[in-house]
C-alpha cells in the first residue's frame, strides 16, 4: 500500500522563487472529492497522472499515483467536476529535503502553499525561511477543496 506522510504550510514571502531548482505548470481536476477517497487527474510537463488518495490521520494518508498517457489524462480532465486547478510548482532543496511550493492561479491567485513529504512521522526537519503557518490537516487547503467555497484567508 502507498502511504504519503506530508506536512503543508502557508508561504509568507516569494523568496522560494530564487531558491527553486526547477518549476513546472500543473493542471488538475477531481473525478471524486469524497473525503474517504479522492481521485485526481493531473497533467504536468506533458505527462499525465491519476492519483487515488484515501482518508488518513494527521499528516499520513494512503496514496496511489500512476502515470497515464497524456491524451488519456486530457480526456479524463474533461470528466472532472469544476473547478480545474492551475498552479506553478517550484522545487526547493533545503537541508537535504525537497520542498514543493505551489503557487495557484486564476480564481485561487494569492494562495501559495509548501509541502514536504517525509519518510516517517518521527522524521525531523528544519523549515526554510519562506515557511509560515502550518496547515497540515486543514481541509480548506486540500487541493480537492480549493475553489469549492470561500477561499481561505491568506496573510
Amino acid at each position: 500500500m502507498g502511504l504519503e506522510i506530508e506536512h503543508k504550510y502557508l508561504v509568507k514571502d516569494d523568496s522560494y522563487k530564487q531558491l527553486a531548482s526547477a518549476s513546472s505548470e500543473i493542471r488538475q481536476g477531481f473525478l471524486s472529492r469524497d473525503p474517504e477517497r479522492t481521485v485526481r487527474v493531473r497533467t504536468r510537463d506533458k505527462k499525465g497522472y491519476i492519483t487515488i488518495k484515501g482518508k488518513g490521520t494527521g499528516a499520513a494518508h494512503p496514496e496511489f499515483e500512476y502515470e497515464v498517457p497524456l491524451e488519456d489524462a486530457l480526456q479524463m480532465m474533461s470528466l472532472c467536476k469544476p473547478p480545474v486547478i492551475e498552479k506553478t510548482r517550484y522545487i526547493v532543496q533545503h537541508e537535504g529535503n525537497k520542498w514543493e511550493v505551489d503557487e495557484f492561479h486564476g480564481a485561487l491567485q494569492g494562495i501559495v502553499v509548501a509541502e514536504l513529504e517525509i519518510p516517517s512521522e518521527d522524521y525531523h526537519f528544519s523549515l526554510p525561511s519562506f515557511i509560515g503557518q502550518e496547515v497540515t490537516g486543514d481541509r480548506r487547503y486540500y487541493n480537492s477543496q480549493l475553489g469549492l467555497g470561500p477561499l481561505p484567508e491568506t496573510d
